[in-house]
Order: structure tokens, then C-alpha cells, then sequence
């Protein structure tokens, strides 16, 4: 289900909606919870199955991190549930790309059954590990209550497209936000925003770009050419923000303020600043949770580079399992280096 559906839009969010407003507010977070796991499950039933495994995987770790007596046990636990959610992060987003490469690598066949990538998996799977690094690190407090950390796993106003939001950011909101009619207002008016920017902008440029990238090259005319890369360059601006600012509009619907994941990025003058205004919250969650722990700029100046450009490769490699994708993060790596 997607946000511009009208299965969404006619009887998902309305009976979401009503359900929410009209019970008490201690069931409020029982209702989006509910209905954050039956959007998941929508499409694609079995998959709601791995996610209940990442809520209960990362709610006990969590309280086994918190619990844990020394720092060589904390680590331990840290890291075999990190190491945890990328194997189900891997196996359905990369397993057939390693398994591609061992292929060529070896002249070998290997018996393998592709999978279909399940809705969102990079979004709550990310969002789950800045959880358990942020209890690891003390940032914040282990949650005890299963659905609390249930709900922020799954809730589905951010799951499609973004924003990555940190549990810090939210922890308290969980626990009690406010909930008015000026601020649904608000929400509702930012929807709309996203949905024009999504349907009536989007989709149609869209349709252009891909008209253009059909025509066979020895076709193309310099024209031709230019009208498709600047659809499919505003295509996917109005497209992702588009979902940002639906997400971000239904969060304060429900009463959630998340932070804003698009700063007019076009409007940038060099690569850096393209990369502080384009996807924020996953520029923020490489820095801190990469980049930062790398050594960060706190390091020898080849160092730097270094961790530059381990970070933009693997931004590459999270947009999407293939090699094209792993030289387009080191190729703005290396802009950013020579920009540094």
C-alpha cells in the first residue's frame, strides 16, 4: 500500500483516523500500532512475520545491553544484534547480488531462488539499530514496554520512504504528544502538499523520463537527452519529498512531529551542501553511526578521506544492491574529498 493509493486515502487512513480519535488516549498508541502492522501487512502478509521478529529481536537486546554488568558484555550484545539485523537486511536486499558475484568470481553455478524486497526493511531496520546503539551508548533509555518500542519500529507514516527517525527523537512523543485540532491542521495541509507533489508533478515527469530512456541512443537527439535527464531529475526530488512530506504531515495527524528530511537541495552550491539537504536523516545516520565512529574529521587528514569515502560507498550500496550503485556513493565520495 502506498500513501497516493486510493485504497489508502478512501478507507485506510479515514477508518485509521476515526479509530484513533474516538478511543482514549492510552488505546491511541494500541490503534496506530495495530494499524501500522496491518498497512505493513497489506501487500505482502508473510512479511509482516519479519518484522515481528526485528521488534521482539531488538526490544530483548536492548534490555540485555541495558542489563549487561560489564562493557565487554554490553559490546558483545551490541554486536551480535547489529549483526543480526543486517542478516535479515542482507539476505533479502543483497543475498542475490553476493551470490552474483561468487558466480562470476568462481565460473560457478549456484542454486538460488530470488526473493522480493520487503517494504521498508531498510527504513525499520536502520531505525531499529540507531535504537540499539543509542542504548549501547547510553543516548537513551532502554524501552521496557513492548508495544512502545513496537510501535516506533513499525509506524507507518515513515515506513515506505523515510524519514529515518531516531528513537530519541521520538521516545517522549510515544509516551504523550500533543494532539490538536490546529496541529491535524497543519498535517493535513502538508499531506495535501505531498500527495500534489507525488501525483500531479512526480508521476507525470515520470512518464517522460521514461519515454526518453527508451529511445535507443543512436536516436537521441542533444535535446531529447537534456529533456530526460531534467524530468528524471526533478522526478525523483518531487517523488521522495513528496513521500517525506506525506509522512511528515500524517505524523502530525497522529500527533508526531518529525524532523524535515528535504532543504530545497537543488538550491545548493557544492556537492557537501547538495548531500546536508538531500535525505537528511540518512545523511545524519551514516554520519553519526559511520562516519563519526570511523574516526570522523577528529583523525589524520588520509584517514579522512578514508572514512569519506567507506561512508559514501556504503550509502551507494544502501540505495540499492549492485555494483552501479557502490560507484555512484564512491564517485560523490570522491567529489566531497576534493571538495574537503
Amino acid at each position: 500500500m502506498v500513501f497516493s493509493s486510493l485504497i489508502f486515502l478512501y478507507l485506510f487512513l479515514p477508518i485509521v483516523l476515526i479509530g484513533y480519535f474516538f478511543v482514549p488516549n492510552y488505546l491511541r498508541n494500541t490503534v496506530l500500532l495495530f494499524a501500522s502492522l496491518l498497512f505493513y501487512a497489506w501487500g505482502e502478509p508473510k512479511y509482516i512475520v519479519l518484522m515481528l521478529i526485528s521488534i521482539v529481536l531488538n526490544y530483548f537486546m536492548g534490555i540485555a545491553i541495558d542489563n549487561a554488568k560489564t562493557i565487554s558484555k554490553k559490546r558483545m550484545w551490541l554486536i551480535s544484534t547489529i549483526a543480526a539485523n543486517l542478516f535479515i537486511l542482507g539476505y533479502y536486499k543483497y543475498a542475490g547480488f553476493f551470490i552474483k558475484v561468487i558466480e562470476d568470481f568462481l565460473s560457478i553455478s549456484i542454486p538460488y531462488e530470488a526473493v522480493p524486497l520487503p517494504i521498508g526493511i531498510s527504513f525499520y531496520t536502520f531505525q531499529a539499530m540507531s535504537y540499539i546503539i543509542d542504548v549501547y551508548r547510553k543516548d537513551v533509555k532502554v524501552q521496557r514496554n513492548f508495544q512502545s518500542l513496537a510501535l516506533y519500529i513499525s509506524l507507518f507514516p515513515q515506513l515506505v520512504a523515510g524519514p529515518i527517525i531516531r528513537y530519541q527523537a521520538i521516545a517522549a512523543q510515544i509516551k504523550s504528544r500533543i494532539i490538536s485540532s490546529e496541529k491535524f491542521a497543519i498535517g493535513t495541509k502538508r499531506f495535501i502538499q505531498g500527495l500534489g507533489k507525488k501525483v500531479l508533478i512526480a508521476n507525470p515527469l515520470g512518464e517522460v523520463a521514461d519515454q526518453v530512456f527508451s529511445i535507443s541512443a543512436g536516436d537521441l537527439t542533444t535535446v531529447t537527452a537534456w529533456v530526460g535527464i531534467l524530468t528524471y531529475t526533478l522526478q525523483i526530488y518531487f517523488d521522495f519529498s513528496g513521500y517525506s512530506d506525506m509522512a511528515i504531515g500524517l505524523g502530525k495527524m497522529f500527533g508526531f512531529d518529525f524532523d524535515e528530511n528535504f532543504n530545497y537541495p537543488y538550491l545548493s552550491q557544492s556537492v557537501t551542501e547538495f548531500w546536508r539537504r538531500w535525505h537528511i536523516s540518512l545523511g545524519s545516520w551514516f554520519r553519526d553511526y559511520v562516519y563519526i565512529p570511523l574516526g570522523g574529521n577528529r583523525t589524520e587528514t588520509w584517514k579522512v578521506y578514508r572514512n569519506l569515502l567507506i561512508v559514501w560507498t556504503l550509502t551507494g550500496f544502501w540505495h540499492g544492491a549492485s555494483w552501479s550503485f557502490m560507484v555512484w556513493g564512491f564517485y560523490y565520495g570522491i567529489l566531497i574529498c576534493m571538495e574537503k
